[in-house]
């Protein structure tokens, strides 16, 4: 199994003539390859548009998506209602899209959540091209695998939130900051910062976690002087600033008549908007830090943080199912390398990958709350490092069996080749010794402290030796031992406790136990495959063995995240969870019925009634009525693109309109209904609602007397 590396180019030229040729498809990629990689995209495909039509689409987010289809102001903007009165409390980059889409196909459920699903797969299969180039087929196929049965990811998926997006561009920057290092290019450096500043449109500041992980990895891993590096480096953030702050400057230079009051603040700052309301008021005790406006407990939860958020009882069944292997695999990955050059790609990765993990745990357990669907960031983490590791382990369990090299018969007196010399026209500059900072890819086949980097397709010739032996064994092939002790045994180990750890995370509900026998039982004959290997084992029973250990740690969280499938498992439409667990699942039980999915077009019978009523008495006015907070304004929105006043936004804390300007709005007839809720805090604007306006019998528009909603007609008295 001694692979000769070929000769290299030297010099600058190198690095870019490695990344040409990986541009395109491998050349000698092993035949399995694309077809699981198809096999695994179809399986995705599958898990996240399955029942697409009956999608859960965020009330808040999905009558959003059908308002900024129909205006460009609101398009743009991120307004609410087709008006553009007033804004989503976020920015509205992860949700252009899904606009786009519904533009494009029209208002149906489908059309919403179509983009979401687009969306997941290209994660998968970006996962496993970035991988590939850092691991070779083996650990990109398992990091796919593993991020495709990831319940929070499927669950995501299926909806329209956020973070679908930022997890997607997320994992770009992290794919071009690898060529960076990898090529010595200052452009994949420069579009690392590009993709971060586009994350920064879907969700924020937390498209900024990653930032510190990047540029330590670069200065620490890149080629070149540490002035470069910084230089470099510095650059690359000022492109993620600019990127991230453009919706932000625009909003800011736009004359406020000439956009929507930005929700979430109490001063109608974008800044207030990102650094306040999404920013320090989450970590803060002050919920108005910065311009904010104060949450309520529907726009703020206050769970699922502290140390062990990742691990508790609710989080840990959604992403946590590798996290033991990651930890371990980030760890061995660094430790097992030192001493490697600062260049060496393989620490890099594991650098990259583990960094990005502890940064969001980090962050994750000292916020005010999180919603477990946050977790779905470091999905990727966790299966790049679940990959790599296996690949990395399985590195030092090939190499502890590769036959003992000694003389072959009739070939003990032949004598040894001799190197080929130098070629006499190669240039005196170029014969200098190789920079360290040229590292190779490595294949699941490199030996973890070994210090020469094969090729990642060197994988399909030792497949050929092996096939070629199968028949007749070496009788030398014996574990040597060296530098390497015993790591050979981290393989099996790392299965061993992956599958154990899943015993751990489903025994408070019990929910796969059914599939926790089938998972004991894969892992103990792959375990048991490869610990007692021999010398007469053929390579078809050692891959199986693998097979069998791989299939063990997928079966779990596979078995949770199908049930997501199933809207009773799904969670509720604003907090998408796996599982019988959150609070969706324990009302759902309690009510004896899944929870109720309400798409674009789709009213109920009292919806219906109202929007009927108010149509039929509209008599020129320009809002259809006003309601408070968004709440009331949701499923009219998602039923129909009309214009709606939503007074106080999503919370109803927000100061728009004043009371004065509703009463403008009422003396110039462009407003003439308004409807107020219990469910939703009292104001200086539903305070003048109730002086000034008739309260309209609920018989009249369909709704219930002693309800939550109240109609009332503000027309001036004659």
């Amino acid at each position: 199994m001694t692979a000769i590396p070929a000769a290299r180019p030297t010099g600058a030229h190198r690095g870019r003539r490695a990344a040409n040729r990986r541009s395109g498809p491998p050349e000698d990629a092993p035949r399995w390859e694309r077809p699981a990689l198809a096999a695994v995209l179809a399986v995705a495909t599958l898990l996240y548009s399955w029942g697409i039509g009956h999608a859960a689409l965020h009330p808040f987010y999905g009558a959003a998506i059908r308002s900024m289809a129909g205006s460009w102001r609101s398009f743009f903007f991120g307004g609410l209602d087709v008006s553009g009165s007033v804004s989503i409390d976020k920015l509205p980059g992860a949700l252009w899209p899904d606009a786009v889409s519904v533009w494009l196909f029209g208002p149906h459920t489908w059309a919403a959540a179509l983009p979401q699903v687009v969306e997941g797969v290209l994660t998968v299969w970006l996962l496993h091209r970035i991988v590939r180039a850092w691991a070779g087929p083996f650990a990109a196929l398992v990091a796919a695998l593993a991020l495709t049965v990831t319940p929070v990811t499927v669950v995501l998926n299926r909806g329209t939130i956020p973070d679908t997006a930022l997890t997607l561009l997320l994992v770009a920057a992290a794919g071009a900051l690898q060529k960076a290092v990898r090529t010595e290019r200052l452009l994949p450096l420069i579009t690392c910062g590009i993709w971060v500043g586009l994350a920064f449109q879907a969700k924020m500041l937390q498209a900024w976690l990653v930032l510190p992980i990047f540029a330590a990895v670069y200065l620490v891993v890149a080629p070149g002087t540490p002035l470069k590096r910084a230089l470099r480096v510095l650059l690359s953030g000022a492109v993620a600033l600019a990127v991230s702050c453009f919706w932000v400057l625009i909003a800011w230079a736009t004359p406020a008549a000439d956009r929507p009051y930005l929700d979430g603040t109490s001063d109608n700052n974008p800044f207030a908007l990102v650094f306040g309301y999404n920013g320090l008021s989450r970590f803060s005790s002050d919920s108005t830090a910065f311009g904010a406006v104060a949450g309520t407990a529907t726009s703020r939860t206050t769970g699922n943080t502290g140390w062990d958020m990742l691990i508790n009882d609710t989080v840990g069944p959604q992403v946590a199912w590798f996290l033991p292997l990651a930890v371990l695999a980030a760890v061995l990955g660094v430790v097992w390398r030192t001493g490697q050059p600062r260049t060496d790609m393989l620490r890099a990765g594991f650098l990259m990958w583990g960094g990005w993990l502890a940064m969001h745990a980090l962050v994750f357990s000292s916020s005010n709350g999180n919603h477990a669907y946050y977790t779905a960031v470091i999905a990727p983490a966790l299966a790049a490092l679940a990959g790599g590791g296996l690949a990395l382990f399985r590195s030092e369990y090939e190499s502890a069996y590769e036959p003992k090299p000694g003389p072959k018969p009739g070939l003990e007196h032949e004598p040894e080749h001799e190197p080929e010399p130098e070629p006499a026209h190669e240039p005196a500059h170029e014969s200098a010794p190789e920079p360290a900072h040229e590292p190779g890819p490595w294949s699941p086949y490199v030996s973890a402290y070994g210090s020469e980097h094969w090729s990642p397709h060197v994988a399909q010739s030792v497949s050929a030796f092996e096939s070629e032996h199968e028949s007749a064994p070496e009788p030398e092939q014996r574990y040597e031992g060296g530098s390497g002790g015993r790591r050979h045994l981290a393989l099996p180990a790392a299965i061993v406790l992956t599958v154990a750890w899943a015993l751990v995370l489903d025994w408070p509900t019990r929910f796969v136990s059914w599939l926790l026998p089938v998972a004991v039982m894969l892992a103990l004959c792959g375990v048991v495959g490869l610990w007692t290997r021999g010398p007469r084992t053929s390579s078809r029973m050692v891959q199986a063995a693998l097979a069998s250990a791989i299939a063990a740690i997928l079966v779990a969280p596979a078995g949770w995240a199908a049930s997501s499938l199933d809207s009773l498992y799904a969670g509720a439409a604003t907090a998408p969870i796996a599982g019988p667990v959150g609070n969706a699942y324990y009302d759902s039980v309690r009510q004896h019925h899944a929870p109720r999915r309400i798409g674009l077009g789709q009213p109920s019978a009292r919806d219906t009634a109202l929007l009927d009523y108010l149509t039929e008495h509209r008599n020129g006015e320009k809002y259809l009525l006003a309601t408070q907070a968004a709440y009331g304004a949701e499923p009219l929105l998602r039923a129909k693109s009309e214009p709606v006043l939503v007074m106080g936004g999503f919370t109803g804390n927000t100061p728009f309109p004043t009371a004065q300007q509703l009463a403008g709005l009422v003396t110039a007839h462009q407003l003439r209904y308004a409807l107020l809720t219990t469910q939703r805090p009292t104001t200086a604007v539903t305070t003048w609602v109730k002086s000034h306006c008739t309260r309209v019998p609920a018989a009249a528009y369909g709704g219930t007397t002693g309800g939550s909603f109240s109609l009332y007609d503000c027309s001036p008295k004659k």
